[in-house]
């Protein structure tokens, strides 16, 4: 039995899932954890991948594996391999002014979207880059490579040491702003933001290309980001939209085709097996679930049993979920609204529910934003700690109006990873087959007064703070 393992460096934490090449089934794992911060030293990362790496049992019996990692974040390397200063990661914003100016510079968010399938803004690596060229140009004249979290993970893994052994993906290489599907790297992308410094950038691999060796002899995969990852680990095909509700919110879908959004709602990431990944962010995801309890005095288990006891609509009770301002509208200094409070609705029940279908209206007009882009949109794969509330299982299909199926709560990531290091084993034209196991099937009845009524509530508040 051939082993593979797959690896997950996400924000909080590194996870290592082991499973058998062939059949997938998993038989062991680990886990360490990540400091919290929006800059973390990426040594932080190996110390963490060793903790998880020790706890799973060790990587010498592996014969391949691959690294999932978050996206966009910044690391900035010397001619020596050394880091130059803390990696900034996705979810830094002090260069969301560097945003603004790039976009501007190119001729708006059309042109960058055209060029690159993404509009610049504070999560993408060349607006760190900017940032970095401006506030800390000693540090940018310094850095001789810039690289990705899976990126360096994969590096680290190889212990070459030499920057010409760095390697990505497509699929985070399209986080960056300045790579292209249709054309590859922008070096006069990366230039524009660097103010003319042109550091490399890692090699991009095929989805399926070893990019090197362990010292135990196990292959090393190109590796891919979080998102693209996950979609691997889903087994999603075309058709198929992933709504991922954790912190935030994600609706991505599989595509054949490239999206090109001038209005930067839809990120025209890439796979990880040479198609493509539209991607719609919301800030406010299963917090909004969280916030809603406290606000309750109860736990979720209890709020999702409020919400069922509720009628769909709540009655016209309507929850705009912008609680941390919101990304899907743009409205980053937005708050959170709730209309249509009457005597009959200032209940607990018809709060809990209309706090369910306000976070799942947001994503449906996530989803709207897909398809209003072009992209097919048949099923719902739900998967995050949101979709762990019943309430918001058996609500899902009624919002968004497509059945949903909800996979057991698993390290989809990692398994991801882990599938694309057996594909790289295999050598073969598509990656194995690895079905999922024990997935819910929820359908019902659309509900479009629901999605109406959510319509007019948000819309009165994007006036009132227009």
């Amino acid at each position: 039995m051939a082993l593979v393992a797959g690896i997950d460096s996400s924000t909080q934490s590194c996870k290592v899932v082991v499973r058998d090449a062939d059949t997938g089934e998993l038989v062991r794992s680990g886990r360490g954890t990540h400091p919290a911060g929006t800059e973390v030293h990426p040594q932080a990362w190996e110390d963490a991948l060793t903790t998880a790496v020790a706890e799973a049992g060790g990587l010498d019996d592996v014969a391949a594996v691959s690294v999932g990692a978050q996206q966009h974040g910044m690391v900035a390397l010397d001619e020596h391999g050394e880091v130059v200063r803390p990696a900034l990661l996705w979810n830094d914003v002090r260069s969301a002014g560097a945003a603004a100016d790039l976009v501007r510079e190119l001729g708006g968010g059309q042109a960058w979207a055209d060029a690159t399938g993404v509009v610049p803004v504070a999560s993408f690596t060349i607006t760190k880059l900017r940032w970095m060229a401006d506030a800390e140009p000693e540090n940018a004249d310094r850095t001789a490579a810039v690289c990705l979290p899976h990126d360096w993970v994969t590096w680290r893994l190889g212990r070459t040491g030499d920057l010409a052994a760095l390697t990505t993906d497509r699929g985070d290489a399209s986080g960056t702003g300045y790579w292209s599907s249709a054309t590859g790297y922008r070096d006069d992308l990366l230039e524009l933001a660097m103010r003319g410094r042109r550091p490399a950038l890692p090699r991009v691999l095929g989805p399926a290309e070893a990019g090197g060796s362990t010292p135990s002899g196990a292959l090393l995969g190109p590796g891919t980001g979080d998102n693209a990852a996950s979609a691997l680990g889903l087994g999603a095909v075309p058709g198929d939209v992933i709504v991922s509700i954790g912190t935030s919110g994600v609706a991505c879908a599989v595509s054949v085709t490239p999206v090109a959004d001038g209005t930067g709602t839809v990120a025209g990431f890439a796979d990880a097996t040479g198609g493509h990944l539209p991607l719609v962010a919301t800030i406010n995801g299963a917090q909004v679930l969280g916030a809603t309890a406290q606000l309750l005095g109860v736990d979720l288990e209890e709020l999702s049993r409020l919400a069922l006891s509720a009628p769909a609509g709540a009655d016209g009770l309507v929850l705009v979920p912008y609680l941390e301002g919101e990304r899907t509208p743009d409205r980053p200094d937005a708050t959170g609204a709730l209309h249509g409070m009457r005597l009959s609705t200032c209940t607990p029940a018809h709060v809990a529910r209309a706090a369910v279908e306000g976070l799942l209206c947001g994503l449906a007009d996530a989803i709207d934003a897909l398809v209003a882009n072009g992209v097919a949109v048949e099923r719902v794969l739900l998967i995050g700690g949101g979709a762990r509330s019943e309430a918001v299982r058996r609500v899902a299909p009624a919002v968004l109006g497509r059945p949903v199926a909800v996979p057991p709560p698993g390290e989809y990531v990692a398994d991801g990873a882990a599938r694309q290091a057996a594909w790289v084993l295999a050598g073969t034209a598509e990656a194995p087959s690895w079905p999922l196991a024990d997935v819910e099937a929820h359908e019902a009845d659309p509900t479009p007064a629901v999605r109406a009524r959510y319509a007019e509530a948000r819309d009165l508040t994007v006036r009132r703070l227009a």
